[in-house]
């Protein structure tokens, strides 16, 4: 499959980089710094932080899908996720290419958007402890980067294009194990985590599974 891979340099999209790469894809990589990347790939430089739509169409063009690694920064760099897929979105529909998956967070299903202004109150996969003092204590620290997230689904949801939302939850650098279960448009109840490269190689089964079109999918141990 000829994929363009979104922030291929990124701790996860370097994972999903190595494993397309070992499936046997051909890899677009779509980079902030080029020198990030050293496997044998085109490269295309974008910064979605502000996004030229010329370079991110050039990136797409001809592919058969595309897979998007972009999250949320950190930094203080809130509205990336969600400029960034809308700006991905756009180079994909001028380019005639359909297929997008992108990875997203767990836990996010709660948030309004102007696609979903009255979601559910309760995410069936979070129980009552996380419900009652994780989540509280991690949207205080993070409920930008949360809202982030929940209009970049915005943006897919409105898109028309067949995208997948893979939300994950807290990620580690643990060896994979090839295990793992999913939900869709809902968290995995109790599951806390995933290894990167689990997630990785999700991302990518995801891309051969119709069934999840047009769906957010939850994964974890």
């Amino acid at each position: 499959m000829k994929l363009t891979l979104v922030a291929a340099s990124g701790r996860t999209g370097g994972h999903v980089l190595d494993q397309a790469l070992g499936a046997g894809h051909e890899v677009t990589a779509v980079v902030r710094n080029p020198d990030a990347v050293t496997a044998p790939v085109r490269i295309v430089r974008a910064d979605l932080t502000a996004p030229d739509p010329v370079a991110l169409k050039s990136a797409v063009d001809g592919r058969d899908a595309v897979v998007s690694a972009l999250g949320p920064r950190h930094n203080g760099e809130y509205g990336v996720a969600s400029r960034g897929t809308r700006a991905i979105i756009e180079a994909m529909v001028a380019a005639g290419v359909r297929r997008l998956v992108v990875v997203s967070v767990a836990g996010i299903s709660t948030i309004p958007t102007p696609s979903r202004p009255n979601p559910p109150k309760r995410d069936p996969g979070v129980g009552f402890f996380t419900r009652t003092v994780l989540s509280p204590l991690a949207n205080l620290r993070l409920r930008k980067h949360y809202e982030d997230v929940a209009l970049m689904e915005h943006e897919l949801r409105v898109s028309g294009l067949d995208w997948t939302s893979v939300q994950l939850p807290l990620l580690t650098d643990k060896p994979p194990t090839g295990h793992y279960r999913m939900a869709y448009e809902q968290s995995v109840r109790g599951g806390f985590r995933i290894a990167r490269a689990d997630a990785a190689q999700f991302v990518l089964r995801v891309l051969g599974m119709p069934e999840t079109v047009r769906h957010s999918v939850a994964v974890a141990y």
